[in-house]
């Protein structure tokens, strides 16, 4: 397995993505790593990321930018990009990743591998460097959806693997407007290999409503580091945080108002609907060139999984614009992992007979 460089591996140098910690050498291995390496897999090394994870494009200043393995010249996505290219160039059979807005899934649909967010608290997120803590979760990537689940049987002790076929799920389907024409192609006929499907209406959050929770978060977490080490920061992680340290409390409390209005509705929708699932485009493009992968964009359809909890699986399904893959993203409520792996298992066997 390849290791996120932001997850500490005790006596193996751990960066964070950041020149304050290029001599970095921790004592103890993170829970989560630790719970893979019992179970068998080896460490065959740490993975490039977006500085301190606070980014979608692992374009990393101090480190060098993670190239798609897929395109040249086009991003891997972040801010877990190097674990993702570490699958897609075959370096790794399985990696270790973090996902706080996307930062599992974005780099999966990016590169054309699999990538599992668990339910929040999950999986063990002891020993990796907090973004924004609330919103962090640790989970698996792999070329395919069933090393995801053998992997969530040693990271989450308990998770029991289910089988299910797509014929008995009921299945709601949103934001297919908000993606490309190609894309959205791909993620319909995805779509389609669940007979029980249906139309969900289910609004998008808007960043610009609940970041400022986010960013809060994350301007805690660097507490003793910024400002203080401000000219040891990339730009444009450096920029986020001056913005971050500019929010007023009332910004903050408003986007955790919206946060808990979300958790209430959205579990309402799937159950007004009679649905087990539901199933979006995970990016609305596929990767972008390198220099523009916005946040903004690249984060619309997979932050609402962190909002509230949920876990939510990116899995490739087929050629898209310029014959880069698009990603279709399934979640489900807390607690029902093993529901949505299942399900990304048998859609994926059901998109490979294609």
């Amino acid at each position: 397995m390849a290791v996120k460089d932001l997850f500490d591996t005790a006596g193996l140098r751990t960066t964070y993505g950041s020149a304050i910690f290029a001599d970095h050498v921790p004592a103890r291995t993170a829970e989560s790593v630790r719970l893979l390496e019992a179970a068998g897999y080896t460490n065959v090394g740490k993975a490039n990321l977006h500085e301190f994870a606070y980014g979608v494009t692992s374009e990393n200043p101090h480190y060098g930018r993670v190239p798609n393995p897929l395109a040249e010249g086009r991003t891997a996505g972040g801010s877990s990009g190097g674990s993702a290219a570490a699958l897609a160039a075959d370096l790794a059979e399985a990696a270790l990743g973090s996902d706080s807005a996307g930062s599992i899934r974005i780099p999966a649909a990016c590169c054309g591998i699999a990538g599992f967010k668990p339910s929040f608290g999950l999986v063990p997120i002891d020993g990796c460097f907090p973004l924004a803590p609330s919103f962090d979760h640790a989970g698996p990537m792999a070329r395919g959806v069933p090393e995801c689940a053998r992997m969530m049987e040693a990271l989450a002790p308990g998770f029991e693997r289910v089988d299910v076929e797509l014929a008995d799920l009921r299945v709601g389907i949103a934001w297919l407007g908000e993606a490309d024409p190609l894309v959205r192609t791909r993620v319909e006929e995805a779509a389609a290999k669940f007979p029980n499907r249906r139309e969900l209406a289910l609004g998008v959050p808007d960043r610009e409503q609940w970041g400022a929770a986010f960013r809060r978060e994350v301007l805690e977490s660097h507490a003793g580091l910024y400002p203080e080490r401000a000219e040891d920061y990339g730009d444009d992680v450096r920029r986020s945080l001056e913005a971050a340290a500019e929010l007023t409390d009332w910004e903050v409390e408003t986007a955790r108002r919206l946060r808990e209005r979300l958790r209430g509705e959205v579990p309402e929708a799937l159950a007004l609907a009679d649905v087990d699932l539901l199933l979006t485009p995970t990016l609305p493009c596929v990767a972008p060139p390198y220099g523009h992968g916005s946040r903004t964009v690249l984060t619309k359809l997979t932050a609402l999984f962190n909002l509230i909890g949920w876990p939510a699986l990116a899995l490739p399904c087929g050629p898209a614009e310029g014959g880069l893959p698009a990603s279709v993203q399934l979640a489900a409520p807390i607690g029902r992992d093993a529901l949505v792996l299942a399900a990304g298992a048998a859609l994926e066997q059901a998109l490979s007979l294609n």
